[in-house]
């Protein structure tokens, strides 16, 4: 018995999650998201916008079999919402913020909800349409293999062929191949008979008991015996890891030697096809796998922009003034709320991101030529806000050099490592930008106050979806940059400077006009 290896072991001990999930799969995530969520909400004070985060539950149903769940978890976040709410303003009392607040996550529940109900139904009709054209592909292969004598074969083609081939070959009224189970004939299997043969009068032998004297090998017998008075022709073709196949002649009109001489050059054949067919089921599996993920990932990603976005414009307008004189404590609560928002927003970016470098997209866009120095002030630009919030100051040194790139990803690799750099930088540290052409490369060098990141974490920093602590984040921004930078044949390392504070670097080949 072959020893399995680790690699294998984890697999049946930890197996992949399969797409869509089941309907109780889903359930039990959403119900104890909701359950958590509630708890929290409850927990905290009634100005927290804990209830917006029951929208997460809905949007889970977007990975599940069917959209039945959509609505039924849509009504429970609300209720949770609602029970919340009352449960809040008993213990802290009403206040006309507080209902704003909980207005809003209800409508983002709702939104949240409506959204992935339809990204379900787009999905499921995308899944019936590449159904169908699956099958219709199955089926125009079939029939080109059977004019193609030539190409690689799975074992059911190679079983179909075979019949063909060898009943032309023997001049045999009729030619059967199938799987022994348990004295029947079974898949994969096929019958073909000579033209001028009525089908009527040689049924198939698919899915029904075999003769005995059909499944004996005489003693003595070669890889061909004869049985019926020399009627009826027999062999067996080896599988390595299923059962035999048999081969049933009826009438041929050749000697056993030719017939003997076909069946020793099929058996290295299918031995071919066995692996073949492994390769192609791992290959199928692997890609529906992967463009399903896609398609999830983009529709989840697209999707929740647009409530989000309508959130923060709400959310703008009533800072504004767009609503009136805000109490206090409720302007802080649109601060945190946007603050989320961005949040949300930047992580369905780097969602997209990763999708479009994992499906290939990105090789396909034209580069340009990007002034470096300018992006990286947009970007700081950008974050100073966030920096002085924290009390963090950003210095720079940028020095003016150019590469040959796509400028919003080199743009969002900046972004990931500077903003960062502000996230593990304590109250009034400093964050120390720098940009500098080295002979052929162009360097950026990203360098932050904080604790630095720990030794064990190391070898896993730039993969996606690492565990929590400094340097981590979501999982993405870390390994999207890498996948930037290795896309415009650069790359992106850490390092620990003498008081073991964080510095990323990131080279890039610099574009000489």
């Amino acid at each position: 018995m072959a020893q399995l290896t680790t690699r294998q072991v984890m697999r049946e001990l930890f197996p992949p999650p399969k797409f869509p999930l089941s309907e109780r799969t889903v359930w039990g995530v959403s119900l104890s998201l909701l359950l958590v969520v509630l708890v929290l909400d409850i927990a905290t004070p009634a100005s927290f916008a804990v209830g917006t985060v029951l929208s997460a539950a809905v949007a889970l149903a977007a990975l599940g079999e069917s959209k039945r769940a959509v609505w039924p978890l849509t009504a429970l976040a609300i209720g949770a919402n609602v029970l919340a709410g009352v449960w809040n303003g008993t213990r802290d009392g009403v206040e006309e913020y507080h209902l704003a607040n909980r207005a809003v996550s209800i409508l983002t529940v709702l939104l949240v909800g409506y959204l992935t109900y339809r990204a379900r139904e787009a999905s499921e009709q995308t899944a019936a349409l590449k159904e169908e054209e699956r099958q219709l592909e199955r089926e125009k292969a079939r029939r080109q293999l059977a004019e193609d004598l030539g190409g690689p074969l799975g074992q059911a083609e190679f079983v179909e062929r075979a019949a063909a081939a060898l009943q032309r070959l023997t001049g045999a009224s009729s030619v059967e191949i199938g799987a022994v189970d348990r004295a029947m004939l079974a898949q994969p299997y096929a019958l073909s008979l000579a033209p001028d043969l009525n089908p009527a009068e040689r049924p198939s032998r698919l899915n029904t008991r075999i003769p005995l004297e059909f499944l004996a090998h005489p003693v003595g017998a070669g890889d061909v015996w004869a049985t019926d008075g020399g009627g009826v022709y027999l062999a067996r073709l080896r599988r390595p890891t299923d059962g035999d196949l048999l081969l049933i002649l009826a009438a041929p009109q050749t000697p056993p030697g030719l017939t003997t001489l076909a069946i020793r050059t099929l058996q290295p054949l299918l031995e071919r096809t066995a692996l073949l067919d492994d390769l192609r089921r791992n290959q199928e599996q692997l890609a529906e796998r992967g463009e399903l993920l896609r398609d999830l990932v983009y529709a989840f990603s697209h999707d929740l922009r647009t409530p989000l976005l309508a959130n923060a414009m709400n959310m703008r307008a009533a800072l504004k003034g767009a609503y009136g004189e805000l109490p206090a404590p409720y302007r802080a609560t649109l601060t945190n709320g946007l603050e989320a928002n961005e949040t949300l927003l930047n992580l369905a970016d780097q969602l997209l991101s990763v999708a479009k470098f994992e499906s290939g997209e990105a090789e396909g866009e034209e580069p340009e030529v990007v002034r470096l120095r300018e992006t990286v002030l947009s970007v700081v630009n950008d974050l100073n806000p966030r920096a002085e919030a924290k009390s963090v100051t950003v210095e720079t040194d940028l020095s003016g050099v150019t590469v040959l790139g796509r400028k919003h990803d080199l743009r969002r690799a900046v972004q990931n490592l500077v903003d960062n750099a502000i996230k593990f930088s304590p109250s009034g540290g400093t964050v120390t930008v720098q940009l500098t052409g080295d002979g052929d490369e162009a360097i950026l060098s990203v360098q932050d106050s904080g604790p630095g990141i720990p030794a064990e974490r190391l070898p896993r920093l730039f993969q996606r979806f690492r565990g929590g602590g400094a340097g981590s984040g979501s999982g993405l921004g870390l390994y999207l940059t890498r996948r930037i930078a290795e896309a415009h044949g650069g790359s992106v390392r850490y390092s620990r400077t003498a008081r073991a504070q964080s510095q990323f670097i990131l080279s890039l080949p610099e574009h000489h006009a």
